[in-house]
C-alpha cells in the first residue's frame, strides 16, 4: 500500500504540472461567453496548408446535433481552407459501427478518425471494446462540444414527479423490481457518455443501475420509437432525440446535462494514433479546421443556417424544427418545467481543449461499475490518449490565447472529483461494485 501511495503522490505532481483539468482557451478580443457571436473575432489561417502530408481523411459521424462542426467544416469549405479539400464525412448508424470502422482504418474502407463518445478512445486504446480485444491506440485531440445530452422518460411517468432527483422514482423502481418487472432504461453504448451519465444519475438517487433496473444499448435514432412503443421506460442520449420525443408527444426530459454536469464533455474528435503519427501536419490542420467550425457554430447568427444544413438527409435527415442549437426551444405550448432541453456549447472557455481530468473521471467511472479495472499506469494512459499538446499547437497557430486552469469536477449531487486522489474518490462512493478500487489495483 505504501508503494501505491507513492505512485499516487507522483501522479498528483504530474497531473498538476502537465494536465490542466477543466482547462480552456481564450480568443483574443472575445468575451468569455461561449455564444458571444457578435464579438467572435476571425481566426488566423496561419500555415493553412502548412506542408500537409495529405489532403485526405475519412472522418465518421453520428446523426446528432453534436456533428454540427464536422458538417460546417465540410459544407463551408473550412477543411479546404486548411489544406484538406478531400476530407470525406462518413455517416455511421451506431457507435458500435463507428468503433468497427475505426478499427478497420481507411486502408480497409474504414475511418481515420471520427466524432466519438468521450470514453471511446480510452476503451479502444485499452482493447476493451474492440474485436478480439485488440488494442487500437487512439488520440483525443479536441472536444467538439460540451453539453447536449439529456435523460427522458415516457409520459406514464408524469405522475411520478420525477426530476433531477432520481430518488423520486426509487419507490416505483423498488416496487417493480419486487414484482419481477424491472424498469428499462436505454443508453447508446456501454461505457459511453450516456451510459455513465445515466448510471451516475440513478446512483445519486439511491438506485443501483446494475441491480435495480435493466439497462440496454440502443442506437440513438431508435430510442424515440422504442419509447413510443413502451418497450423502454426511458433513455439517456444526445440531442435531438430528447427534444424530438417531447415534440412528438411520446415523453419528456427530466434532466439534462445542464443540470447534471454543466460543462459535461460531449463528443470529441478521436483519431487513430498511426494516422496522426503518419500525418502530423495534417493532424494539426484537421484540429484547426474543426475549432474554426466550432466557432462558426457558436455564433447565434448562424443557427438557422446550421439547422437547415443538419436537416439534410446525408446528415441528420429530419425536420429542422427538431434540431436545437442555441438556447432551449420551449415552444410546446405548455409551461411544463421539464422543458430543459440540452443544447451543445461549441466554442468558448474550456469547450474545445481536451481535458485529462475529465478522462480520469471517466476511467474512475469505468472501475466504479466494473466495466474495466482501474489501471496502474493511468498517468501514462492519459498522456498517450489525451493529446493536449496537439491542441495547444493548433490553438497557437489560430491566434488563440491558451489559458490553462484547473479545478475539481462537481456534479449535481455535490460530490467533488479531484485528479489528485482518484482512489479516495472511488472508495468514497456508496453505490459501486463490491470490490474496492484499491484492492483491484493491488491484486493486478
Amino acid at each position: 500500500m505504501e508503494h501505491l501511495v507513492n505512485q499516487i503522490s507522483r501522479r498528483k505532481f504530474i497531473l498538476t504540472a502537465g494536465a490542466a483539468g477543466m482547462g480552456g482557451f481564450l480568443l483574443k478580443g472575445c468575451a468569455s461567453s461561449p455564444n458571444s457571436g457578435s464579438q467572435l473575432a476571425p481566426m488566423k489561417a496561419a500555415n493553412a496548408s502548412g506542408g500537409n502530408e495529405t489532403t485526405k481523411a475519412r472522418i465518421g459521424f453520428i446523426g446528432q446535433t453534436d456533428a454540427s462542426p464536422l458538417v460546417v467544416a465540410k459544407v463551408k469549405k473550412i477543411f479546404e481552407k486548411y489544406g484538406m479539400p478531400d476530407v470525406e464525412l462518413v455517416k455511421q448508424p451506431s457507435w458500435g459501427v463507428t468503433r468497427d470502422n475505426l478499427q478497420i482504418g481507411s486502408a480497409g474502407g474504414g475511418l481515420d478518425g471520427a466524432m466519438v463518445l468521450s470514453p471511446m478512445p480510452y476503451h479502444m486504446s485499452m482493447g476493451t471494446i474492440t474485436v478480439n480485444n485488440k488494442k487500437l491506440p487512439m488520440y483525443v485531440v479536441a472536444r467538439l462540444n460540451t453539453g447536449g445530452q439529456g435523460i427522458s422518460v415516457g409520459n406514464r411517468y408524469r405522475d411520478a414527479n420525477v426530476t433531477l432527483d432520481a430518488s423520486k422514482i426509487k419507490e416505483r423502481v423498488d416496487r417493480e423490481r419486487a414484482s419481477g418487472n424491472y424498469l428499462r432504461f436505454a443508453h447508446t453504448f456501454k461505457g459511453g457518455n450516456s451510459d455513465l451519465m445515466l448510471r451516475y444519475w440513478l446512483a445519486a438517487g439511491g438506485i443501483d443501475p446494475d441491480q435495480d433496473v435493466n439497462l440496454m444499448t440502443i442506437p440513438p435514432a431508435q430510442m424515440v420509437v422504442d419509447l413510443k412503443a413502451g418497450t423502454i421506460d426511458g433513455y439517456c442520449v444526445g440531442e435531438p432525440w430528447n427534444y424530438r420525443a417531447a415534440r412528438d408527444g411520446h415523453g419528456f426530459t427530466i434532466a439534462s446535462d445542464l443540470g447534471i454536469w454543466n460543462g459535461h464533455p460531449g463528443k470529441v474528435l478521436g483519431v487513430r494514433e498511426d494516422w496522426a503519427n503518419a500525418y502530423p501536419n495534417t493532424h494539426i490542420a484537421l484540429v484547426k479546421a474543426l475549432v474554426e467550425a466550432c466557432q462558426y457554430c457558436a455564433d447565434p447568427q448562424n443557427v438557422q443556417e446550421i439547422r437547415q444544413l443538419l436537416s439534410q438527409r446525408e446528415y441528420l435527415g429530419m425536420k429542422a424544427d427538431y434540431i436545437t442549437l442555441a438556447d432551449p426551444i420551449n415552444d410546446l405550448g405548455t409551461h411544463d418545467p421539464h422543458q430543459e432541453y440540452a443544447h451543445p456549447q461549441f466554442f468558448g472557455n474550456g469547450v474545445n481543449r481536451p481535458s485529462r481530468t475529465e478522462q480520469l473521471w471517466i476511467i474512475t467511472q469505468m472501475a466504479r461499475w466494473g466495466i474495466t479495472p482501474f489501471p496502474r499506469n493511468w498517468v501514462e494512459i492519459l498522456e498517450r490518449v489525451c493529446r493536449t499538446g496537439t491542441f495547444s499547437t493548433a490553438a497557437r497557430e489560430l491566434g488563440l490565447d491558451v489559458d490553462y486552469s484547473r479545478s475539481a469536477i462537481e456534479l449535481f449531487d455535490g460530490v467533488k472529483f479531484s485528479a489528485e486522489d482518484p482512489i479516495g474518490y472511488l472508495n468514497s462512493l456508496k453505490i459501486k461494485r463490491p470490490i474496492s478500487v484499491a484492492e483491484v489495483i493491488l491484486q493486478r
